[in-house]
């Protein structure tokens, strides 16, 4: 499998050590930066590659995951998530990165480096790399939802948006700050 891989300088070195497990591992690992440490250096376009080059590679047919690091992971999970396609999912213990999945089939994760030891990491990233999307209507509904708002902004009808009125009223609508 090939697996697209990105950080910052909070990252940098536990980056490098999880290239060489996954190489070990058998699969195909993209570095997408950065090249050498620079404690100012930003994460979202190292991301933001990453993401991109993921949602390629599943266009084209080929397997393929992605892992960002950052100090926490939440700003990496978010420039990762601003890329149409994809499904980034923070992971912080085995069975999120096996949720992350087998229910939002999720194509990147992001762990926080300063937040886990590199055995952590390593045992996130093997796990979400075996688990397979458990293909659930429930789930596949979901990802649809998702899909769909990313590709036109539709949502599902908001079920408060007409509430009932009162006996003897008119309806009210529930968005309506002025209403009711």
């Amino acid at each position: 499998m090939r697996i697209h891989i990105a950080t910052d300088h909070a990252g940098l070195e536990f980056s490098t050590q999880l290239q060489h497990h996954l190489a070990e591992q058998g699969h195909d690992v993209v570095d997408h930066g950065p090249i050498e440490y620079d404690p100012l250096d930003d994460y979202p376009a190292f991301c933001i590659r990453a993401a991109q080059a993921v949602v390629r590679d599943q266009a084209a047919g080929i397997e393929t995951l992605g892992v960002v690091f950052g100090g926490s992971g939440n700003g990496e999970q978010i420039a990762a998530n601003k890329v149409r396609g994809v499904r980034a999912a923070l992971v912080w213990s085995i069975a999120t990165a096996e949720l992350a999945r087998e229910h939002n089939d999720a194509n990147v994760i992001s762990i926080g480096a300063r937040q886990h030891t590199v055995d952590e990491a390593i045992a996130f990233i093997d796990r979400f790399i075996a688990t397979p999307f458990s293909g659930e209507e429930r789930h596949a509904r979901r990802i649809a939802q998702l899909a769909a708002f990313e590709h036109d902004g539709s949502l599902l009808p908001d079920p408060r948006a007409a509430v009932p009125a009162p006996a003897g009223g008119e309806s009210v609508d529930a968005m309506d700050p002025e209403a009711g």
